[in-house]
């Protein structure tokens, strides 16, 4: 990393060590270490560019240290016969719990045998620990062969993620590779659901039900969305949080808070896995990718309406959602929640069914300029120091305040084919 750092005249040695008198001074992080330690002032004379600068190279240096961290347990764990002691001793060095030295140990060991490309992408500080947890855990499940397969398409598509995006990514690629074990491990987690009552202090506590089936928690999560919602009215005081736990207890202790109802989900489903030609794995939104049994017991449910979705065959995306169904026709909004999926905003996970559509600027809003948005990012996509385009193909691209430009484009419904020359695309 360079930073540029624009400074006043020093007036102390500690300030001269820090700053020259030049006014512009060119430093990368470890001058930028030293100078911290000599002058705490310097973060106030710092531009926030300069800082955001300085805070991805410090992530990504943060990122090489782990890696460290990961082959030095590595090398312990394979001179030291029992893992609990080594857990047990690495809890005190680090001042960890077990449960959680116990989990760094497994995960070197997956890293570095099963994993190496995306240990690889921690070595070079592109993936930090966290995020690369979200690939072993993934993973866990898979034998070493089909790990190794997973690691190897996943290596370019990692840097950029966050970390849902990353389990997301990898449940994907997992279930790709493997779907009679992805099956196997849903079925069995499935046997392993149930409730659990965590007890928490200040006379509160955590109720949650554990393992059940993605498309009734989802409904029942919608259910009780909509129940509070509709409860805030003008002179309730509650947050839609509070109105959330309070509706979700009133349920299970009286069976009452409203009229029972059916709940929509979106579900992304190719024609071929859904005749049972393949086993490709679908998608439901917000929560990810699922098992191809799910999504065919999901869509041929009785209280399931199907809807064409046409994609375009070299990128994967939506080009049309067909108008026909048990309800009424299609509008601009609904096109573009099917197409989006979630939120356009990189790092938002919010399913794109309970987000705001409107155009981006004074555009007329039409599928080629909406997008999703939550409440939180409608808001900053308001600000003047925030900027959002609409570029060729309903690519989104996103300015921050520091400068930073990320761009977002309509997430595939299926995985694009290669395109052969002279071939023409689909689509406006």
């Amino acid at each position: 990393m360079r930073i540029v750092m624009a400074m006043g005249n020093p007036t102390s040695p500690a300030n001269h060590a820090a700053a020259p008198d030049s006014s512009n001074e060119t430093a990368d992080l470890a001058f930028l270490l030293r100078a911290m330690h000599s002058d705490l002032g310097l973060f106030q004379r710092l531009r926030p560019e300069q800082l955001m600068a300085a805070l991805k190279e410090t992530g990504r240096e943060i990122a090489r240290l782990q890696a460290l961290q990961l082959h030095c347990l590595a090398s312990l764990r394979r001179r030291r016969s029992d893992t609990r002691e080594l857990a047990s001793e690495l809890a005190l060095t680090l001042h960890v719990t077990d449960n959680r030295a116990g989990a760094m140990i497994s995960a070197a060991e997956a890293l570095t045998k099963r994993l190496p490309r995306t240990l690889r992408l921690m070595d070079e500080g592109k993936l930090d620990f966290y995020r690369a947890m979200k690939v072993t855990d993934g993973t866990s499940w898979m034998s070493d062969h089909n790990a190794r397969i997973v690691d190897v398409l996943l290596e370019n598509r990692l840097e950029e993620k966050n970390p849902t995006q990353i389990r997301k990514s990898t449940a994907y690629a997992a279930m790709k590779i493997d779907p009679i074990g992805a099956t196997s491990r849903m079925a069995q987690r499935r046997k392993e659901r149930r409730v659990i009552l965590h007890h928490q202090d200040e006379g509160t506590s955590q109720l949650a039900v554990d393992n059940v089936s993605t498309e009734k928690a989802t409904a029942a999560y919608l259910r009780i969305d909509k129940i509070a919602r509709a409860l805030r009215t003008g002179t309730e005081k509650r947050t839609l949080d509070q109105l959330r736990a309070d509706v979700a207890l009133d349920l299970l202790l009286s069976g009452k808070g409203g009229v029972s109802e059916k709940t929509e989900v979106y579900l992304y489903l190719d024609l071929e896995t859904y005749l049972g030609l393949n086993e490709n794995p679908a998608e439901l939104t917000g929560h990810g990718p699922i098992p191809a049994e799910l999504a065919r017991h999901i869509a041929t449910g009785p209280d399931t309406t199907l809807r064409r979705v046409i994609t375009d065959p070299l990128t994967g995306q939506v080009i049309e959602v067909g108008k026909f169904r048990y309800k009424p026709s299609l509008d601009v909004e609904e096109f573009v929640r099917v197409r989006d999926r979630e939120r356009r905003q990189p790092g938002c996970p919010r399913p794109a069914q309970s987000c705001f559509v409107e155009p981006i600027g004074s555009h007329r809003q039409n599928a080629d300029t909406a997008m999703s948005y939550c409440l939180r990012h409608r808001r900053l996509k308001n600000r003047a120091d925030w900027q959002y385009k609409v570029l060729d193909g309903g690519k989104v691209s996103i300015t921050t305040p520091t400068g930073q430009t990320v761009e977002s484009i309509p997430p595939q419904v299926r995985e694009p084919r290669p395109e052969h020359p002279g071939e023409e695309r689909l689509g406006a």
